[in-house]
């Protein structure tokens, strides 16, 4: 009986080719390549417990030692310092991107419910805009509109504000000489560590927390537009589960994609289509 001969399809042609995914094929190419790098096959499961073990020491230290280890202006130039030299550019080129899109969905959400809060400005469109405490920014805008939405009520609105959804070309600075290409979970595990320094540890415990906020951000756009698509993307984040004794760089990375889909239905529910026209560089 001769052999049944099956096709050998690849995995990364089909993340790509799904049409379930609502990202601009462009960046979805990005995020392949980058999961494609070698480091994120030899170099990250040795990176990530590293990480883990750093930081689970680095806070049991400070609980004894609760002072803040390392300036946030140090710890912004370091982890820059560390992006522009051992991050591939196209994995810097996502992280930037990520820092927009938040301040995307947390403005959506300002100005499309009665809450007392101006838009946040925090759209960084270079590398050296990921300092001067961006990290810590990004988090507590995250907090702050929360916190002010308990004064209002979250309903739809008929008339949605679709201001300032676009996302300005990020310029991850590729004319630098890269030491190594790390790809982006690599390097937050890198960076997780100086981070864990820098800040209290109540500090970092709200860094942390900030992403289980997720599914609430999901959750209130679904009241603001009535469109239950975003509750497919839910992972189950319960805000009320504090515990900060996590997978961080996992966390966040999840994190990017979650807001990359929340962020590309809304540009699809102002102009009628998912996003399809992002420039984009590959390394």
């Amino acid at each position: 009986m001769p052999e049944f001969v099956r096709s050998d399809p690849s995995m990364w042609e089909a993340i790509h080719a799904d049409p379930s995914v609502p990202l601009d094929r462009a960046v979805v190419r990005q995020i392949i390549n980058d999961q494609r790098r070698l480091s994120r096959r030899w170099l990250y499961p040795v990176a990530r417990v590293l990480s883990r073990v750093v930081v689970a020491v680095v806070s049991v230290i400070k609980r004894v030692l609760p002072f803040r280890w390392m300036p946030l202006r140090v710890m912004d130039a370091l982890c820059v310092w560390f992006l522009r030299h051992f991050v591939s550019p196209s994995a810097v080129d996502l992280l930037i991107r990520h820092f927009v899109v938040e301040t995307n969905l947390v403005n959506f959400i300002i100005r499309n419910t009665p809450v007392d809060m101006e838009p946040v400005t925090l759209r960084p469109t270079a590398l050296s805009g990921l300092g001067d405490q961006a990290v810590v920014e990004h988090d507590i805008n995250v907090y702050d509109v929360l916190i002010a939405l308990d004064k209002v009520r979250v309903e739809r609105r008929e008339a949605l504000d679709f201001t300032q959804l676009d996302i300005p070309r990020p310029d991850a600075e590729r004319h630098v000489r890269r030491v190594i290409r790390l790809d982006i979970q690599t390097a937050l595990c890198f960076m997780n560590i100086p981070f864990s320094m820098a800040l209290t540890v109540e500090e970092y415990r709200r860094a942390v927390h900030s992403m289980r906020f997720d599914d609430s951000f999901l959750e209130i756009l679904t009241s603001v537009t009535g469109d239950d698509t975003f509750r497919a993307w839910k992972v189950g984040a319960l805000s009320l589960w504090m515990d900060s004794n996590v997978d961080v760089p996992q966390m966040v990375y999840r994190h990017a994609l979650v807001c990359e889909y929340a962020h590309a239905h809304l540009v699809k529910l102002a102009g009628g289509e998912y996003p399809r026209d992002t420039a984009a560089t590959f390394d």
